[in-house]
């Protein structure tokens, strides 16, 4: 579904200075959203100033974003939509998008332009993906490990293949329970150069092999399917190193004083914005389209970017961002595209994730169940 100008101008109509003025606008909004610490920020960075100014709206979050994909097919196939706007990697927008589950979008119609008036595709630039992704910010799936493993006599990891050195690093690890990452970090170790990955990881011996190098320290990871739980069973000391985002890193270290360091080697770019569930009622969509007119605005996403070490997706947002909101510390360090921790990292290849997916998913599961 495209939304052109003169659809919006029957169901909408956008205002200088912002938002949607519109006779039937919903007074509540269901977003999805990740949880922990990368919900908080967007809690605190535009959700609460939009509830201040829009005192008759409430806002019910759900923490399914992990899920979106299986549970929005659901939701179309029994005709009953209850999310109003998704928070998804790119990946999983690109594939939303291509089964008609997600609403295309025209950015410059439905976002603000730049401070200095450049429009909204421009300011986001190679960002949008897809028709349908609505950017909020740039990430990486990294890993992290204790500082205090009296185990590794002093040994210090160094690159992504300390995850599967047992040797010099006993211990457990805890690496997400999908294949995402885990096959091109496993094909990286087993000795594959980064710009041959996807092409290793398209065949069946590929794939395979990847499993192979994962094998030798399956039994030995304690896998998460909530960020959460990566964070948690690190801090409790059940595992030594693994992997996370690196916000929630970020959160764990800086703000919980958790005795844990970066390990930045290899960490994996992503991006991370919204969707629009496709087929939503003229009412919820319209307050949707008012909230992501404020919430993605050049303001809102340098703001979040004060809250968690994640780069807002906006070009004209970057040199908003100074020091964290609560903490005071300088964020630029911690930033995974900061020059010092981005040496040895390479993008996730969207399309590739989003065109093989399903069946490695398949695959990677199965293998787990072994």
């Amino acid at each position: 579904m495209n939304i052109s100008k003169t659809l919006l101008a029957t169901t909408v109509l956008t205002v200088a200075g912002g938002g949607v003025a519109a006779q039937d606008m919903a007074d509540s909004m269901t977003l999805v959203s990740w949880g922990g610490a990368y919900q908080n920020s967007q809690v605190k960075a535009y959700v609460e100033p939009y509830l201040e100014a829009n005192s008759d709206v409430s806002v019910t979050w759900d923490e399914s974003s992990p899920e979106a994909v299986a549970k929005l097919r659901a939701m179309a196939e029994a005709n009953n939509i209850t999310w109003d706007l998704v928070d998804v990697t790119a990946a999983d927008a690109m594939r939303l998008c291509d089964e008609g589950l997600a609403m295309e979008v025209d950015h410059d119609d439905i976002l603000a332009a730049a401070p200095d008036g450049t429009e909204a595709s421009d300011d986001f630039g190679d960002m949008i993906v897809s028709d349908c992704f609505i950017p909020q910010i740039a990430y990486s799936i990294t890993n992290a490990y204790r500082t205090d493993v009296e185990e590794w006599n002093g040994a210090t990891p160094t690159d992504i293949c300390a995850l599967f050195d047992t040797e010099t690093f006993p211990g457990q690890r805890t690496l997400e329970r999908r294949p995402i990452n885990n096959m091109e970090w496993a094909l990286m170790c087993d000795g594959v150069p980064f710009e041959e990955i996807y092409e290793v990881l398209e065949t069946e011996e590929g794939q395979d092999r990847a499993l192979a190098k994962l094998d030798t320290i399956k039994d030995q990871t304690i896998w998460w399917s909530s960020a959460a739980e990566s964070i948690q069973t690190l801090a409790d000391g059940e595992a030594v190193i693994g992997s996370s985002y690196n916000g929630r890193f970020f959160s764990a270290i800086a703000e919980q004083d958790q005795p844990l360091a970066m390990l930045w080697d290899a960490q994996v770019y992503d991006i991370d914005g919204w969707v629009i569930p496709a087929g939503l009622p003229d009412d919820r969509l319209n307050r949707v389209l008012d909230f992501l007119y404020f919430a993605t605005d050049t303001q809102r996403l340098a703001d979040q970017a004060k809250y968690i070490s994640y780069g807002p997706a906006r070009q004209s947002s970057a040199p908003l961002v100074s020091t964290h909101a609560e903490l005071g510390i300088e964020m630029a360090p911690h930033m995974p595209t900061n020059p010092e921790n981005s040496q040895n990292s390479f993008v996730q290849n969207y399309e590739w994730w989003a065109d093989y997916r399903d069946d490695i998913d398949a695959k990677f599961q199965s293998w787990l169940a072994q």
